[in-house]
């Protein structure tokens, strides 16, 4: 290891990482990069190599890397009130809890805050069995919900799922993938109805007939940014209440004007009953919340608390993020930017095409990549060496899909015009290495 004096190198912390830390943690390349520091949309790695972040800490950094006014917030309450966990109420969490009322849709205003999409994900289903009376729970294939016992039962991706047992009375429905519908080539809003008869039909095959809920994100993330047919929820949301079940949605990426809108359901015009949220909440603190109704909220009559959910100092991380947001009007930088996005993708697809797809709303854009377009087999090879030449060019993506073989990009909800163009020369230039 490094003296006190010597510099840290990316070598060194790998090496370091090696040693001490669990074997089974992922890294986005063959050889893991070792960041050391960031600034907006910029970061630089341990040898000092700076790139261009465009999947801003898996959408997560929202405003960018170390927002003067998130640090600012943070300091000032660092230096009034660290931590006295959910035991007392403080000023700033109830801050944090009526400024996201204010922007979720519908009667959505009781929040349950912790400090992860997991532990969100826990609480909506267990406040959904709460409030229903009932166990069983509807979830996508393809879909991802975290890391715990029960969000990897949840989860449907082979991969995530260390374990062969999962908790009893979860049951997949058929994901709504337009590229790769069963339907109907190429796929349309008639799809929907079928996609939600599935979801009907589980319903009646394989559980008791009154499931609890029904969850599902609104745009799958590790899924490769798939976005259902636009009817789609309304379907869903009408069979689900048809069975006295509720609808939870997981907006832990999707949410917070990343779309368009402040969360992406809103495209959809449906309100659900719980909603869960992370991620982009607090600009890279570490905060989940769950949120409900007034009628909902009350069913939990027992116990529940957080050490941490709640703590002051990710609170106010929250506030100044989703103050900011609302003073920079990030859901129309992220329409703008994304429609400026789309094209430059769709520029790249018509040049290549084993680019097979190209998807997504407002900020959150993928590329499909694919051996052939007609026969669409999942391209992983050429889609991790893509992930590596963006890297080559100083350029941070994402890789996702059922097969690693989607490149996701989802940037700051502050970046600018130029940023996004430098991103696609950058992105344009790797194609090009990868080519043939």
């Amino acid at each position: 290891m490094t003296t006190d004096t010597a510099r840290t190198t990316n070598a060194d912390i790998v090496a370091g990482q090696k040693e001490f830390l669990l074997p089974a943690m992922l890294h986005m390349y063959s050889e893991p990069l070792a960041l050391a520091e960031g600034k907006g949309v910029r970061v630089r790695d341990a040898d000092g190599k700076e790139y261009l972040d465009l999947f801003s800490g898996i959408l997560t950094t929202s405003l960018g890397h170390c927002h003067p006014h998130i640090i600012e917030r943070v300091t000032e309450q660092m230096g009034r009130l660290g931590h006295v966990s959910t035991l007392y109420a403080t000023e700033v969490q109830v801050e944090a809890a009526r400024r996201l009322a204010e922007i979720a849709p519908g009667k959505l205003r009781r929040t349950f805050f912790s400090n992860s999409g997991t532990e969100a994900i826990e609480t909506a289903l267990m406040m959904a069995s709460i409030h229903t009376g009932r166990s069983e729970i509807i979830a996508l294939r393809m879909a991802y919900h975290g890391r715990s016992f029960m969000a990897t039962s949840v989860t449907a991706h082979g991969s995530w799922r260390p374990l062969a047992t999962r908790v009893a009375g979860i049951h997949h429905t058929l994901a709504p993938y337009s590229y790769r519908c069963p339907f109907k080539q190429p796929c349309d809003d008639s799809c929907a109805e079928a996609f939600a008869q599935d979801v009907e039909e589980v319903i009646a095959t394989s559980t008791n007939g009154q499931p609890a809920a029904f969850i599902a994100e609104t745009i799958m993330g590790v899924g490769g940014y798939v976005v259902p047919p636009p009817s789609y929820f309304a379907r869903v949301a009408e069979i689900i209440h048809g069975y006295g079940g509720l609808l939870i949605i997981d907006e832990v990426q999707a949410g917070f004007g990343r779309t368009g809108r402040w969360f992406a359901i809103e495209h959809f015009g449906v309100e659900p009953d719980i909603m869960v949220m992370a991620k982009g909440i607090a600009g890279g603190f570490p905060v989940g919340a769950t949120i409900t109704t007034d009628e909902i909220a009350a069913s939990w009559k027992g116990k529940t608390i957080s050490t941490f959910g709640g703590n002051p100092v990710c609170m106010a991380a929250m506030c100044a993020t989703l103050e900011t947001m609302v003073q920079e009007n990030v859901p129309a930088n992220a329409e703008a930017r994304g429609r400026e996005l789309q094209v430059g993708l769709e520029a790249l697809q018509k040049k290549y095409p084993w680019i097979g797809d190209v998807r997504g709303m407002g900020l959150m854009r993928a590329m499909e990549l694919v051996e052939d377009p007609q026969g669409k087999k999942p391209d992983t090879r050429r889609t991790s060496a893509l992930l590596e030449a963006c890297r080559d060019e100083g350029l941070l993506l994402g890789q996702g899909g059922m097969w690693g073989h989607c490149l996701r990009i989802g940037p700051s909800l502050l970046v600018t015009a130029d940023e996004i163009a430098e991103g696609l020369e950058k992105l344009g230039r790797a194609c090009e290495r990868v080519n043939g």
